[in-house]
């Protein structure tokens, strides 16, 4: 098992696809200091409090998207090249594949994700200062379950773009799916009636994040249903859910 591991993360490192992914997730560090300095330019104006967003709360799904491309990536390149039919090869037992990916793609884009996340929280309050912007309120401590719930579900979509990979072959297939889970999903249960709306998208995949750092979901919709013990069971299963599908299909067919 450590060859495979080292194999896998020999690829995963070589390709420049996943350099290309970290730099636009990391993009969300830039944006989050011109949020932030636009916003403390908006409060000076006001000359009072603002309400302003967190950077890293509103700018997470590019991190997200970016990032999973790593697990989409991770195998979709090797069906496109057609090496994938050397890693089986080397590796015949194909659970044996899927786990030495899902582990390498799991540190990488946990590691990552976590780095860009803490540097844009980091960043946006040294701006802020003592300007009364609304995200930079609470403290560290109190903020740290929402950060480490972002970085989970970075990891999770990365995981889940694997598991679609492995399940579609198809780089398109794959990111179209996870773009729908994060945007078109949310937006489809907001038309449906109450109190349906409000209890199917506290089990979607973008509102799973609030709820595990024990915050509500907008009033708009009513409170989380979820404690947040719950809502982390449910943001896992989603890459349980997509790898087991990845690799029961990855058993039945051939390369």
């Amino acid at each position: 098992m450590r060859e495979v591991l080292s194999s896998e993360w020999l690829k995963l490192r070589s390709v420049n696809s996943t350099r290309t992914a970290i730099g636009a997730a990391a993009a969300m560090v830039l944006a989050g200091v011109l949020w932030t300095f636009y916003v403390s330019g908006v409060a000076e104006d006001r000359g009072g409090m603002l309400r302003a967003a967190a950077p890293e709360a509103g700018f997470l799904p590019l991190t997200q998207v970016s990032l999973a491309l790593i697990g989409v990536l991770a195998i979709t390149s090797e069906h496109a090249t057609g090496t994938i039919r050397a890693s089986l090869v080397a590796v015949p037992k194909r659970s044996t594949l899927l786990l030495a990916k899902t582990a390498v793609v799991t540190m990488t884009t946990f590691a990552a994700g976590s780095a860009i996340l803490l540097v844009t929280y980091a960043s946006s309050r040294l701006i802020a200062g003592d300007r009364r912007l609304g995200f930079n309120d609470a403290s560290f401590a109190d903020d740290l379950p929402m950060l480490a719930a972002s970085a989970l579900s970075v990891t999770v979509l990365a995981l889940v773009g694997l598991g679609l990979g492995f399940a579609t072959r198809s780089t398109a297939a794959a990111v179209v799916s996870v773009v729908a889970l994060l945007f078109v999903l949310p937006g489809i249960a907001n038309y449906l009636p109450s109190p349906w709306n409000a209890q199917v998208s506290a089990l979607l995949l973008p509102n799973l994040v609030p709820q595990i750092a024990g915050r509500h979901l907008s009033t708009r919709l009513g409170e989380g249903f979820l404690p947040p013990w719950a809502a982390a069971i449910a943001l896992v299963a989603y890459a349980v859910g997509a790898l087991a599908v990845g690799l029961h299909l990855l058993r039945k067919r051939d390369a």
